[in-house]
């Protein structure tokens, strides 16, 4: 998700506060699940996988909020 940020950075965003923690890595098990049911190794009905994509797309679109206020902060 912050593949174009310095890791420093994101590092002490992601160890900022535990609610900013626990997103980015609930983003990061969601990512892992979807990746696992496209190449079929997590076996999932379409609305659940529906489910899970718009709920990564959510924790995506809250970090990217939280990064640029963070980022906002910081200057």
């Amino acid at each position: 998700m912050f593949e174009n940020q310095q890791r420093d950075d994101v590092e002490q965003f992601i160890h900022a506060d535990a609610d900013t923690r626990r997103l980015f890595y609930r983003h990061q098990e969601l990512d892992t699940k979807l990746h696992d049911a496209n190449i079929g190794c997590l076996p999932m009905d379409d609305q659940s996988l529906a489910g899970l994509k718009k709920e990564k797309l959510q924790a995506k679109e809250k970090l990217q909020r939280m990064w640029d206020s963070w980022q906002q902060s910081r200057h």
